[in-house]
């Protein structure tokens, strides 16, 4: 049963951090500027905050899971840092290859979201910078925004998605966001 409060699904690389490739190191991390007051905003709304993320570079041998959690709880001081909390940190990671249920576009990571906090991603915002952010939204039936940071200029210059708004950034998506998930 859903518990009414509204939760915004992140993208992480190019949607929350600069997009270095495969990350595997807590140093490489650094947040793109202006979003940790702008999930600041949207916590103080009472949103939840949910990182869903493709990390492949574990299925590919890139780096393991010791890694990728040093590289989480970086993100994690980084926002701290800025007065944020995330609610949770759901990551695939498989190769493409794997044809998983939790590799986004598939809904896996959402699900698991859903099944931990009891929400609709109905009454949710998708944020991310690649077709497959976007078609993950679409798919969990969540508002999408395609942000211009990352591979997001990119996916918007080949029409790879068909989001429901288009944003320089995150920051710039928290207006629409608060107009939407809260209008009266």
């Amino acid at each position: 049963m859903p518990n009414g409060r509204r939760f915004i699904l992140l993208d992480r690389d190019g949607t929350i951090n600069v997009d270095r490739g495969y990350i595997s190191d807590p140093d490489q991390l650094e947040l793109i500027p202006g979003v940790g007051p702008a999930l600041a905003r949207l916590a103080a709304l009472g949103c939840g905050l949910v990182v869903v993320t493709n990390q492949s570079g574990i299925g590919r041998g890139y780096y393991d899971q010791t890694a990728l959690a040093a590289v989480h709880a970086r993100l994690e001081e980084l926002l701290a840092a800025q007065g944020v909390r995330l609610d949770g940190i759901f990551s695939c990671p498989h190769a493409p290859a794997d044809h998983c249920t939790c590799r986004k576009p598939a809904p896996g990571l959402v699900e698991q979201a859903v099944a931990r906090f009891g929400f609709d991603p109905k009454q949710s915002a998708m944020v991310g910078d690649k077709a497959a952010d976007v078609e993950l939204g679409q798919r969990v039936g969540a508002r999408t925004f395609l942000v211009r940071t990352g591979y997001g200029a990119e996916t918007e210059r080949a029409g790879k998605a068909t989001p429901d708004y288009v944003v320089d950034d995150l920051p710039a998506a928290v207006p629409l966001i608060e107009k939407l998930l809260f209008a009266r």
